[in-house]
Formats: structure tokens, C-alpha cells, sequence
């Protein structure tokens, strides 16, 4: 139960923060000045805009992806609070990102980032939980690993 109130928490937190973008933002924001801004994007590709253009083929691959994370958390019957957590940051911003290609078409992506001259590809809150929950998950699993 708590692994699926995570999920539709993180999936909300992604939703409202897209909502406040989509229908307030107007012009773009400087949060940090030569770092950190708030510019809207409409992204019709994955990660770093790959697959632009392939929309059908990211849903099926994006919903194939959380069945098999809903699979394996059934069969391992996952009880660990923070593998619980890692999953369930990776599954709201699966799905937050998903809503967005059904419902929208595209993804909507606003936080821009530059650090050393390097400006990161622009991305969105769900985006930043899945890598999160990812980072999560390897650390774990490298801290398994060692202690064997």
C-alpha cells in the first residue's frame, strides 16, 4: 500500500508542477543567474530529445517498462522502505511523463540547468525522480555487491 500512495504522490507532484508551467509561465525565469532556469519546452522525444518524433513507440515501450517494474516488485514482494521509495520515484515519474505523451502529445520539460559552461538538457520533476530512484536502486545494489 505504501508503494502505490508513493507513486500517485510523486506522479501528482510531477502533474501540478507541469499544470503551473503549462498554464503560468509566460516568459522564462531566472532562478540563479548563469545557472538555474525555469523555460518552457514542449519535448516530442525521450531523454536529451532522442526519438523525436516516435511518440506511439515511447508509450508502448514507457508502459512496458512499468508493467515489468510492477512485475518484479510482485515477484521479489518488495518490502525494504527505501527500495520501496527508489521504485516508486522511478514508477510516478514513468507515469507522470507517459500522462504527459498520452494526454499532451509531448512531454513538458521547464528546468534548465548550467554548471562549468555546460548546459544540461532541459527536463521536468519526473524526469528527476526517475534518475533519483535509479541512482537509488544502483546504490543499493553496488552496496550489495560489496559487502558479498
Amino acid at each position: 500500500m505504501l508503494i502505490i500512495t508513493l507513486i500517485v504522490f510523486f506522479t501528482l507532484i510531477d502533474q501540478v508542477s507541469k499544470y503551473l508551467v503549462v498554464n503560468y509561465f509566460h516568459k522564462d525565469i531566472t532562478i540563479i543567474k548563469n545557472t538555474f532556469y525555469l523555460i518552457y519546452t514542449q519535448n516530442n522525444g525521450a531523454a536529451f530529445s532522442i526519438l523525436t518524433g516516435k511518440r506511439l513507440f515511447l508509450i508502448i515501450v514507457t508502459f512496458l517498462i512499468i508493467v515489468a517494474i510492477i512485475h518484479y516488485i510482485k515477484k521479489k514482494c518488495i518490502k525494504d522502505k527505501t527500495n520501496i521509495i527508489a521504485f516508486s520515484l522511478v514508477l510516478g515519474g514513468s507515469i507522470g511523463n507517459l500522462i504527459d505523451r498520452i494526454v499532451r502529445g509531448y512531454v513538458v520539460d521547464f528546468i534548465s540547468v548550467k554548471i562549468f559552461n555546460y548546459n544540461f538538457p532541459i527536463f521536468n520533476i519526473a524526469d528527476s525522480f526517475i534518475c533519483i530512484g535509479v541512482f537509488i536502486l544502483v546504490f543499493i545494489s553496488l552496496r550489495k555487491e560489496h559487502k558479498k
